[in-house]
């Protein structure tokens, strides 16, 4: 018996008659030799991580666009919290946390640069509209890897498609990642505006602080906890009335004074302007993409190639291409 093999038994021992086991899995979309020491699950979570565009998610916005300072989140950073509230949870469940780190790590590899200013702009700009969760699961399986993808296993990818938007996974790691994704980006959100004074602690409404806590750990740990005590035992993955409305509240309030505050997205108009210009220049100058996006270019249309390789940007790239373009260069004289 492998190694592998020596894992999945422990699966069927150990885990909640309502995981997904590794050795259940329903595939990849190429068929593979089997890895004699991981599972599916688990090399599905090294081939994100190897990944180029999880490299660039350090050089990619969160909420607050290229801030100076070494501790506000970037999208790596948000990915890899994520990550570990979704393992705790699946952890408590007794669900399997090598799927469910594969589609946290994997979420949000289809983000724009500048974050969702990024993401309205090409949804504005491109014909049927642009959503990251969807962009996520087309750079796992076309983009990545020289136009072959990642070839990843189907509930990885139905975990990284469906955590946002209506539609929901069908197994429970994939709908605790999406749980844990709004657990993340409104506490580490709020943490974000504190450091950089868009918000005051006495700002936070009081019903909300006495439901979950005044503080980022408590905030976190009274919502995983939530989530734990009311799943246990069940075929779904549930939030109790009171965690639910007062998370529901917290987001309107982040809403209303962070994401739509003009102190902390004032300079979002210029992002998009900036996207916009890069936009329009590819498409009239399509033989400047590269060369794997003239592949794309060819077999899907020159307004999907234009539109992969800027969401592929990271803040800092998309920046400095604008500069090189639109920017006239001092007159060297040597």
């Amino acid at each position: 018996m492998t190694i592998r093999e020596q894992l999945e038994e422990r699966e069927r021992k150990d885990l909640s008659p309502f995981a997904c086991l590794a050795a259940k899995s329903k595939g990849r979309q190429r068929p593979v030799e089997p890895c004699p020491v991981r599972t599916c699950f688990q090399r599905d979570t090294d081939r994100i991580v190897h990944c180029k565009a999880f490299r660039r998610l350090k050089h990619k916005t969160q909420v607050f666009l290229q801030p100076e300072g070494d501790h506000y989140r970037t999208r790596m950073t948000h990915t890899l919290e994520v990550s570990r509230v979704a393992r705790t949870i699946a952890r408590g469940l007794g669900l399997n946390e090598d799927l469910t780190e594969a589609a946290a790590l994997g979420h949000d590899l289809g983000h724009t640069p500048f974050g969702h200013a990024g993401e309205r702009l090409l949804n504005e700009i491109m014909p049927g509209g642009f959503r990251h969760f969807e962009q996520s699961l087309r750079v796992v399986d076309r983009l990545e890897n020289d136009g072959e993808g990642l070839n990843l296993t189907y509930e990885v990818r139905r975990g990284i498609l469906c955590h946002s938007g209506g539609e929901q996974a069908e197994t429970l790691e994939g709908r605790v990642v999406r749980l844990s994704d709004k657990i993340a980006y409104l506490s580490a959100d709020i943490d974000d505006a504190l450091r950089g004074g868009v918000i005051y602690p006495l700002d936070i409404p009081a019903e909300v602080a006495q439901e979950l806590g005044s503080t980022h750990a408590q905030r976190i740990n009274t919502l995983v906890m939530d989530i734990i005590s009311e799943s246990q035992g069940k075929n779904e993955i549930l939030q109790s009335p009171e965690k639910k409305a007062a998370m529901a509240q917290l987001k309107e309030f982040m809403f209303a004074s962070v994401y739509l505050n003009p102190m902390a997205k004032g300079e979002e108009g210029k992002a998009q302007e900036l996207l916009r210009r890069l936009f329009d220049y590819y498409m009239g100058h399509l033989d400047k993409l590269p060369e794997e996006f003239q592949n794309i270019r060819a077999a899907e249309g020159e307004e999907r190639a234009v539109c992969d390789y800027i969401a592929g940007m990271t803040d800092a790239y998309a920046v400095e291409t604008y500069l090189d373009l639109f920017i006239p260069k001092s007159w060297s004289v040597k």
